[in-house]
């Protein structure tokens, strides 16, 4: 069982897989997630962990368990209970950041916790109301490990008037509201009173259980209790004082709530600060070092030579420091001073390496062993960056905030905001000769903004080397196209057979540098790369990866061809989530930042280390990556309101060999049947026989010989269908995919349960009516399945499935209307969603060529365009026969 953050940013359990035993282990949590999200985090804190948790059920757990505790010390013994506090911005954002590793960990931010939050105490505040015996009842039920705590409560408080005893305690307990609804604070010793005699004992030891509790905890709190003296107010000394300050959490673990001074919320202590970066110019990048400074400061500024030794020959406890209470420990800051000043002597008058600095600055030490203790939120030590380099790193954490790069020469489309903001981005890396990671969603337009940069570069006058740009296959078309429409002036190449001779290959690899002296970019797919030896030995000015999803595997020759490239600056594309699973974040990272997260075996030390924590946290390897990722959801509302309704790409496909034969068989057979001189309608029957035919032969093999073999290595749509869908279920959207072939239902929704790990629907005319309108239900739900496969002419219309934000048009019906009504099943009025639409097309057969056909026919009224197909049956033989020839270069796979 696997706890799931959904796109809607709900909390959901899901499974994993069919022999998963745990759901029987673990049946009370499952239920629980059944029912609510709230039901579900409570179920997680209210019992004991097991060792075998996922990090992501102790996170949860975690989290459940902190609103517990507010809930227990908040609420008071009045019947009417009172909404719990919303939590501030700087606990969000630590959640937000200490997130682990799990599906959906992208869709998580501090505004959906803070959703998940307020649920929470919604339905713990229903479900109170509606418990016989209010909290009492609730806990006992939900939460069986926490006890009504939070009726005792320990003061602690200055007494500026005295500097022998500049402290005050009392303890208090709340027996009841005021007028004012706000609870009464009574001494401890009224409780005595109160409580007198056999009746109310019972009454008395309830109240006095986290006491007690916390006497087990704390020495000082049992002394108190011995001597009675917790039951009178007491002037304290800072010696006195400072164990209770100290012991404020274990205080609260116990029940009890703590009233301190406000001054204490920040733990104010002298600290050695590490200035990293203080005089770094105008220009960074990955080879420079940086200086490094270290200093003791309190509050920021630095102490004296003579406050220094003071602090440092101090024992452990609080000190009055330039009129404020601090807390000290001479032994501590002294330990830190000799470290990085230990530091400062290995890393010598050069200073630190950049990727020594960024490690220190999201709290890691420098050699990736571990997080440093002493850099701990509460620790005795903080680095951070000189003004020139923070200036610097805000534009990579803030990307809004950069300068616009205005000079676009030849640009043929507008850039929207959010795009701009990317392409600001990605100029600002690749002039520091920093990696980077462009993570948009799906359909936010990665291509057009790497389009833009590379026009930005030419536009800056200065010649540079050419962009290599790495593709899968499929996409080749894709880049060429949108090269081609929105930036006509950049001079490109395709190095592949599908798109130049091979003699012209041979040419360029035999001398590669004048053959690409005018060049602004080469397009090539990572088969060529590692076919293609000479591409590892000139320094490129961008290597860009396209679906860098394709080095997640370190191990593949694949990735360490990759590996290999040479360049001034490397970005990735990727519209998968690339830090929710780690050894494909360290991959990624080994080729946009080498060394940053270290060897592969250093970094399973790393993350050992963040997990030997309790609990687990990630936040030191999210504060080193996140500089280098830009991620947009669709699902933003920076971003979706900026975006179309509805985005439509061709999804270009290649043939496996066997359909390669199939197809030219194919051809064959119509070219000899056309040479019997048949005409009329028996003429135009046997073209529309041949183009179903053709239909079939691209779709898959088995669906013309019938054989039963729907294997994906024979079908390059079935192959480019687990591309596009992996990427989709990793974002945990729906989709629907469309096929004109009833038969072809069945085959689609058994290979996408595969990739999916999930069954999905199917709906074709065959499905019965009254069971259609369960199905579209079924689908629609947020929980419902991931994919659902229609027939066109029976989910064409009439339905409505708006959970769904992408489509696919596995084959094309070649009738814009029919297909654009098909999309609407999706598409329509009440949509929330930015649908987009993916139209599979292979790539050097009929269908590349009507689908070119279709499109300088759009500005054709809908209705008059009736398909295809017609215009084919009037064509004469040679002109048929030429759109329906394989061209064998383009297509295989």
């Amino acid at each position: 069982m696997e706890l799931t953050l959904n796109p809607s940013g709900h909390l959901v359990m899901v499974e994993t897989s069919d022999s998963d035993t745990s759901k029987y282990r673990y049946a009370s949590i499952v239920r629980a997630f059944a029912d609510s999200a709230p039901a579900g985090i409570i179920a997680l804190a209210g019992g004991k962990a097991a060792p075998d948790w996922p990090v992501a059920w102790l996170y949860w757990r975690d989290f459940g368990a902190r609103y517990l505790q507010q809930l227990c010390q908040n609420q008071s013994t009045a019947k009417r209970l009172e909404p719990s506090p919303n939590l501030d911005a700087a606990t969000l954002a630590a959640l937000h950041l200490s997130i682990p590793p799990m599906p959906g960990a992208e869709y998580c931010n501090p505004e959906v916790l803070a959703v998940i939050w307020r649920n929470l105490d919604t339905w713990t505040l229903a479900s109170i109301a509606r418990d016989p015996d209010g909290l009492a009842g609730f806990l006992h039920r939900h939460a069986p490990l926490w006890r009504q705590v939070g009726r005792v409560c320990f003061h602690l408080a200055e007494n500026q008037h005295d500097s022998e005893f500049p402290f005050a305690f009392m303890a208090t307990y709340i027996p009841r509201l005021g007028k004012n609804a706000r609870a009464q604070h009574l001494p401890l010793s009224q409780a005595l009173r109160e409580h007198a005699g056999a009746n109310n004992r019972e009454a008395l030891l309830c109240l006095m259980e986290p006491v007690y509790e916390a006497g087990n905890r704390c020495p000082w709190v049992k002394d108190l209790l011995e001597s009675n003296d917790i039951y009178h107010p007491l002037a304290w000394t800072p010696e006195e004082a400072y164990p209770f300050l100290k012991e404020v959490q274990a205080l609260e673990e116990s029940g009890l709530v703590v009233r301190l001074p406000d001054w204490w919320k920040k733990r104010p202590r002298p600290k050695a600060q590490i200035t990293v970066g203080s005089k770094v110019e105008n220009t960074l990048s990955a080879q420079a070092l940086l200086d490094f400074q270290v200093q003791l400061t309190l509050d920021g500024a630095p102490l004296t030579p003579e406050e220094v030794a003071t602090l440092t020959a101090s024992g452990e406890g609080l000190a009055m420091v330039r009129g404020q209470w601090v807390e000290v420990d001479g032994e501590k800051l002294r330990e830190a001073l000799e470290q990085w000043q230990k530091v400062k002597a290995e890393v010598g008058d050069d200073g630190l390496s950049f990727i020594e600095g960024m490690r220190l600055l999201a709290g890691v030490q420098r050699n990736l062993s571990g997080q440093d203790a002493m850099l701990e939120e509460t620790g005795w030590a903080y680095v951070e960056a000189g003004d020139r380099l923070r200036e610097l790193l805000a534009g990579l954490r803030d990307p809004a905030r950069l300068e616009a790069v205005r000079d676009l020469p030849g640009l043929q489309t507008k850039l929207r905001p959010y795009q701009q903001t990317g392409l600001n981005w990605l100029w600002f890396l690749s002039e520091l000769g920093l990696g980077a990671c462009l993570a948009d969603d799906m359909g936010l337009g990665k291509t057009i903004q790497v389009i833009s940069l590379l026009l930005a570069q030419k536009g800056h006058g200065k010649k540079q080397a050419p962009s290599l740009l790495v593709l899968p296959a499929s996409l080749l078309s894709n880049w060429k196209s949108e090269l081609e429409r929105f930036a006509p002036s950049l001079k490109t190449v395709c190095l592949h057979p599908s798109e130049m001779e091979r003699r012209d290959l041979e040419q360029i690899a035999a001398d590669p540098e004048p053959a690409l002296a005018c060049v602004d970019a080469v397009l090539t797919t990572y088969g060529m790369l590692q076919r293609q030896d000479w591409l590892q030995k000139p320094r490129w000015n961008l290597i860009v990866l396209d679906e860098a999803q394709a080095i997640k595997n370190s191990g593949t020759q694949q990735t360490k061809a990759v590996k290999t490239l040479s360049g001034k600056s490397r970005i990735a594309l990727t519209g998968t989530p690339v830090e929710n699973r780690l050894s494909d974040l360290w991959s990624l990272f080994d080729f946009i930042c080498p060394g940053l997260l270290g060897s592969a075996t250093r970094f399973k030390q790393f993350i050992a280390c963040l997990e030997q924590h309790d609990p687990p946290s990630y936040a030191p390897l999210r504060a080193l990556v996140q500089p280098y990722i830009l991620r947009r959801l669709k699902t933003d509302k920076k971003v979706i309101s900026d975006l179309p309704d509805k985005v439509e790409v061709a999804a270009w496909c290649g043939l496996s060999k066997f359909q390669a034969r199939l197809y030219g068989q194919a051809v064959k057979d119509l070219a000899a049947a056309l040479k019997e001189q048949q005409e009329g309608m028996k003429r135009r029957g046997l073209i529309l026989s041949s183009l179903m035919r053709f239909k079939q032969i691209c779709n898959h093999p088995d669906q013309v010989l019938g054989d039963g073999d729907f294997a994906e290595e024979r079908s390059g749509k079935f192959a480019r269908l687990r591309e596009l869908v992996e990427e989709i279920a990793t974002r945990q959207e729906k989709v629907l995919i469309f096929t004109q072939f009833r038969e072809m239902t069945t085959p689609l929704a058994t290979f996408l349960a595969q990739v999916y790990g999930r069954s999905g629907l199917v709906l074709h005319g065959g499905t019965p009516v009254a069971e259609r309108k369960k199905l579209v239900d079924q689908f629609q739900r947020d929980e419902g399945p991931p994919f659902f496969v229609l027939s066109l002419k029976a989910g064409g219309t009439g339905l409505n499935l708006t959970a769904a934000s992408h489509v696919i048009h596995f084959d094309r019906w070649w009738n814009p209307a029919v297909e654009n009504q098909a999309t609407d099943r999706a598409f329509r009025i009440g949509q929330k969603k930015n649908v987009v639409v993916h139209k599979f097309v292979c790539k050097g057969t009929v269908e590349e060529k009507i689908d070119a056909l279709i499109a300088t026919k759009a500005n054709l009224a809908t209705e008059l365009l009736e398909g295809a197909e017609t215009l084919l049956t009037e064509m004469n033989d040679e002109a048929l026969l030429r759109l329906v020839t394989l061209d064998i270069e383009k297509t295989t796979i």
